[in-house]
């Protein structure tokens, strides 16, 4: 599927949250439930099935095992969405960074790329990282 010159807007969204996801060489279990989240209820997805998911993911991995694939992956994704959806890519990406509950430097640089290659506006960046944050906030409560 990545290994045609192109993406579909779907396939492109995939390949953004594998990029953060699998930064660290694996990606978890959370990630995975927390993607799979997304794209089974999120309209961007409309008619993208679990085996689609499944293949695109499966291709995203491979492509970042090719020599620059990172680069490569960053300009198909770029390619394949319009500013709208760029924003919507960012947002995912925070969202399965977020799973974790924290991010490594490795994760936080890649992120940082994945923001570069979307040429989002730093203060629109700012507000999904802020309102992904606030999503993902716990809330300690006394207990009497």
């Amino acid at each position: 599927m990545l290994a045609r010159l192109g993406l579909n807007p779907q396939e492109a969204l995939v390949c953004t949250m594998v990029l953060v996801a699998a930064t660290d060489g694996g990606i978890t279990d959370r990630e995975i439930g927390v993607m799979s989240g997304l794209v089974q209820t999120l309209p961007a997805f409309f008619n993208f099935s679990s085996d689609q998911l499944d293949l695109a993911t499966e291709a995203a991995i491979n492509l970042l095992a090719e020599d620059d694939g990172l680069k490569h992956a960053g300009e198909m994704i770029r390619a394949a969405l319009e500013p709208r959806l760029r924003e919507t890519a960012y947002t995912l990406a925070c969202e399965v960074v977020a799973a974790d509950g924290s991010a490594g430097q490795a994760t936080l640089r890649m992120l940082e790329f994945v923001l570069g290659e979307l040429h989002l506006d730093p203060l629109v960046a700012t507000a999904i990282e802020r309102g992904t944050r606030a999503r993902y906030q716990r809330i300690e409560v006394d207990r009497v």
